[in-house]
């Protein structure tokens, strides 16, 4: 069965090479043509993943009819054009079961990844994986958690057993608001950390930061119908440590820039 990965920016990449590591048949789509024909010849993605060679079992193609033929897609589409894309593909990606690979909220909807593909996509099976990752550390091959939330229960059980590999670990939920609520909120939090380090504040600062911040996105999560013990999991609270910790991610990086009082090229 191959798994499709729609999206070839450096998450998307990531988990194509992972579940290919495994033997997996996939295919990963991107939207330039030129962008997937040289991925293909050259088995690496040098704009977005460079250093990191692909399987033989990873197919680059631009053909959206080619990449929506397998029955689980991975929208790795930004949480900003994930309704758009919907829309542009809404035949292609019927009936499939669908899997967000953002985080954030649509600010135009303040709908969440999951809610925007059942409005969407509503004659499809929505889903979405997040948690704590870095997409160098995926495709590095060094184990990582996520979360894979689905309110089918059917499907989610099968989600997982589909996207764990070697160094994924995939956890179950059915707290779709929870895990969309966690994967946002923390962004937060985390230009808040960088900003805190950025001027000079100190880890003491930041800590506290980091706390309290947490307890604001569990009360608002909850208000919005969250499970508590979702924001206490990887969706939450993992993805929040290493937002807040971490050069990689962009969010801090941005806090820490702001901080600073510097430029900052996103």
């Amino acid at each position: 069965m191959t798994i499709s990965i729609l999206g070839a920016g450096a998450f998307g990449t990531a988990l194509a090479i992972s579940l290919a590591r495994e033997g997996q048949s996939t295919t990963l789509w991107a939207r330039d043509t030129k962008h997937a024909d040289i991925m293909q010849k050259t088995r690496e993605n040098t704009r977005r993943l460079a250093g990191h060679r692909f399987p033989d079992s990873i197919n680059v193609t631009n053909d959206i009819d080619q990449a929506t033929k397998s029955n689980t897609l991975l929208l790795a589409i930004p949480a900003q054009k994930l309704a758009g894309f919907c829309r542009e593909q809404r035949t292609e990606l019927k009936n499939r079961t669908l899997v967000a690979c953002c985080k954030g909220l649509d600010l135009s909807t303040n709908l969440g990844p999951v809610a925007t593909l059942a409005k969407n996509c509503p004659n499809s099976i929505p889903a979405i994986l997040t948690g704590p990752s870095f997409a160098q550390d995926i495709a590095k091959g060094l184990p990582t958690a996520l979360t894979l939330a689905c309110e089918n229960k059917a499907a989610g059980s099968q989600l997982q057993v589909q996207l764990s590999t070697s160094n994924l670990r995939v956890y179950r939920s059915l707290d779709t608001i929870g895990a969309e609520l966690g994967g946002a909120l923390k962004n937060v939090i985390a230009i808040a950390c960088g900003a805190a380090i950025g001027a000079g504040l100190g880890e003491s600062a930041r800590a506290a930061v980091m706390t309290r911040g947490y307890a604001e996105m569990q009360r608002l999560a909850q208000r919005l119908g969250a499970k508590p013990q979702t924001l206490s999991g990887l969706s939450g609270f993992g993805d929040l440590t290493l937002t807040c910790t971490s050069n990689q991610s962009r969010n801090y990086s941005f806090g820490t820039a702001l901080g600073k009082g510097d430029g900052f090229d996103s």
